[in-house]
């Protein structure tokens, strides 16, 4: 058995444990993330947070002395970037004295973000630049036995990692009944070669839209952080609004997306839950 201490955390109730590894000296593979991220037999979250430095990753070529956020998806999966993640992780630095000041800067695979803590206890992260494609990608929910649910031409979005943002319209299945049970399809089917996130959006009302995710490697999630930056940036598209901010609901609470081409920005909270002790099997 290998006994590792761990933390919890949340923002908009898309929930990661956490794991401090500050000289990259703890093997963590596949079986580990998928045992502690399981409900039932682990910790429980959409993914894990390795939170280590820089120069234990060989593929960052900053600043060595930087905060590393090595994320994996709750199948064992390495992703490029997660926005709710990247808020509960400087939330970590700060309430373990790791970080401080006006900017947190944290190193990650889809390159260098910056991070505000807010006065109302809220993080504001820099989410870089935000790419929209104009060839649109059909996006299927097919249900077993009972044929598609609903197909859209979706928007691909990179925000450092893959998106797939689908509008419903009026006469398709209400965003709440949507079934995301199962991965939804896309053609072509190369288009996404390493899997995509999908957003299911409902326009509320003027710069206010609501939002259910199937993230790669996790299933449904309560948030997506990319995903709500994603969504916000297609609907801005589709609006005709080029700067100002959009609020995304989730089943998990709600955030603040900043549209910039450049420089996009997420706003939400982030809050940590627990800190403890686990035992991992040696034979999983």
């Amino acid at each position: 058995m290998r006994k590792w201490t761990f933390a919890k955390g949340h923002g908009t109730k898309n929930d990661f444990v956490i794991v401090r590894d500050r000289h990259g000296t703890v093997r963590i593979d596949d079986a580990d993330v998928r045992f502690l991220c399981d409900r039932h037999a682990g910790i429980g979250g959409d993914g894990l947070l390795r939170v280590t430095k820089a120069s234990s990753i060989p593929e960052w070529d900053g600043d060595p002395d930087l905060w590393f956020m090595d994320y994996r998806n709750a199948d064992g999966s390495i992703a490029e970037m997660c926005g709710n993640g990247l808020r509960v992780f400087v939330r970590y630095l700060m309430e373990e004295g790791l970080a401080s000041g006006e900017s947190i800067p944290v190193a990650t695979r889809a390159g260098l973000r910056t991070v505000q803590p807010l006065i109302d206890g809220r993080l504001r992260c820099g989410m870089g630049p935000v790419r929209l494609a104009d060839e649109p990608v059909a996006v299927t929910i097919e249900i077993p036995h009972l044929g598609p649910q609903g197909s859209w031409q979706a928007t691909a979005v990179d925000v450092g990692n893959p998106h797939a943002v689908c509008f419903l319209e009026d006469g398709d299945v209400p965003l709440a009944e949507l079934d995301l049970g199962r991965e939804p399809t896309w053609t072509p089917a190369d288009r996404f070669p390493a899997g995509t996130n999908i957003e299911f959006v409902e326009v509320i009302d003027e710069r206010h839209i609501s939002m259910r995710v199937h993230e790669r490697g996790a299933g449904e999630t309560l948030s997506c952080g990319t995903g709500t930056v994603a969504a916000a940036h297609a609907y801005a598209r589709r609006a005709g609004l080029v700067d100002g901010e959009v609020r995304v609901d989730v089943p998990g609470g709600w955030v603040v997306v900043g549209l910039g081409e450049q420089e996009a920005t997420l706003t939400g909270p982030a809050v940590i839950v627990a800190r403890g002790e686990t035992w991992l099997p040696d034979n999983l």
